[in-house]
């Protein structure tokens, strides 16, 4: 036995799957370089072996050559991996944000798990649940380009074709950069003044912070923060001919706004007012932002996967 050809050959077998073809490919690879090498060098020995090997190619190249033209998923099926992505994660999502909501568990035994959990922890387990929504469709139809069958999947019609979205014009891009711009400015010299966006009244002499101090700095921090965010991305966006940089760009922003929302959620549980609010009043305004963010976050998280399938798109077809 040969052990650097048995170790080419062990690597090449990395990249290749199905026991038996790989089997069958190892074994003529095998008798290639065997054959190559006697009929260069005149014996088979360790050096002559190493120089045919050194000279038959990288394993992961070696072993797309046998590969070309077996894709893991049928070209045919490859736009249904995203339409069904996007339709399974968001059924996924609206369970999340119940679970997060009535603190119950969801359970779709053995596709779907949901915990019950606090509002602010859905975004740690959102990137999760993409993940794994991308993982079971690409399974499925891994297996039905296994099998081998003339498989009829269904076309739903009412969900969005996320590569054939059309981009918002760029005038309307430069008008809305423009407002933000303003908008972005306005709130910076607000904060600079009084430490806080939110203020009971803007008489600079008689107004009042309307949050407690500590919160309400935060909270104006995070607000500002997502305002210049969103700023600067449609400042690139406006005058960037590249549409993946676009794409790079609002996935980010979306990213950015959502940890955002995750820092404005956890002050829900602190003290907020500093000014006094009835009872019933403070606990709607409670449930009030809770809904309102969350519902925010809903609309992010979308857009964030909308993007995140674009630039996979656009990678696959390079």
């Amino acid at each position: 036995m040969h052990k650097n050809l048995e170790s080419y050959l062990e690597e090449i077998g990395h990249f290749l799957s199905g026991p038996v073809e790989r089997e069958e490919i190892l074994a003529e690879i095998r008798s290639h370089i065997l054959e190559k090498t006697e009929r260069e060098s005149g014996l088979v020995d360790e050096g002559a072996l190493e120089k045919v090997i050194a000279a038959y190619g990288a394993p992961r190249r070696v072993a797309e050559k046998y590969l070309d033209g077996r894709p893991i998923i049928a070209p045919g099926y490859q736009r249904f991996l995203f339409r069904y992505t996007w339709l399974l994660f968001s059924f996924h999502f609206v369970l999340i944000v119940l679970g997060a909501f009535f603190k119950k568990s969801f359970t779709v035994f053995p596709f779907l798990f949901v915990p019950g959990r606090d509002i602010a922890d859905i975004f740690l387990y959102t990137p999760t649940a993409f993940l794994t929504d991308f993982g079971i469709v690409a399974l499925v139809l891994y297996y039905i380009t296994w099998t081998g069958k003339e498989t009829r999947l269904p076309w739903p019609k009412f969900a969005i074709d996320l590569n054939e979205a059309k981009p918002v014009a760029r005038v309307a891009t430069m008008i809305g950069a423009g407002f933000m711009l303003a908008l972005t400015v306005v709130a910076a010299r607000l904060f600079l003044k009084f430490q806080t966006l939110f203020v009971v009244s803007l008489n600079f002499e008689k107004s009042r912070p309307l949050f407690m101090p500590a919160p309400g700095r935060l909270i104006s921090l995070a607000v500002l923060a997502m305002m210049a965010a969103g700023t600067i991305g449609l400042l690139i966006k406006a005058f960037s001919i590249s549409r993946r940089l676009v794409c790079w760009v609002d996935a980010a922003t979306d990213a950015f706004a959502l940890v955002m929302i995750g820092v404005l959620l956890h002050q829900q549980h602190a003290p907020l007012f500093a000014v006094n609010v009835p009872a019933k009043l403070h606990a709607w305004i409670h449930i009030s932002l809770a809904v309102t963010l969350c519902f925010m976050a809903l609309m992010v998280a979308i857009d964030l996967v909308a993007n995140a399938v674009r630039l996979g798109r656009k990678r696959r077809v390079r």
